[in-house]
């Protein structure tokens, strides 16, 4: 039984290797322009979730988009999934705006993301 419920899976994140060109098939998409336009990250709303791209996303180890939980307690989480038989790939990490994020791999290699907002 869960001891850190999750909230859902609200934000995926692409890598991305041109941000320009990824911003405009994204865009097109999506029927909407970005809600956040910033060098290092492009986000999207989009019925409720959040599409983020990652420029240099591979450089950082991500081989594809990465679903990400939200959670209210981002290292109880992690401490449950890593016990229950998760790898941590990177550890708790600010990332701006008081937002969270870890990310670890599930037994068959799928890498995963939690973020946690305060």
């Amino acid at each position: 039984m869960s001891t850190s419920p999750t909230q859902g899976i609200r934000t995926v994140l692409h890598p991305v290797s041109d941000l320009a060109a990824a911003k405009d098939v994204y865009t097109a998409l999506l029927g909407a322009a970005p809600t956040t336009d910033e060098p290092y990250y492009v986000g999207y709303e989009a019925g409720g979730q959040q599409i983020g791209l990652v420029p240099g996303g591979a450089e950082q180890g991500m081989t594809g988009p990465v679903a990400h939980w939200h959670v209210a307690d981002i290292e109880a989480k992690l401490a449950e999934v890593t016990a229950a038989g998760a790898t941590l790939k990177a550890p708790v990490r600010d990332v701006g705006g008081g937002r969270l994020v870890a990310t670890f791999t599930d037994p068959d290699g799928n890498v995963l993301g939690l973020i946690q907002d305060c």
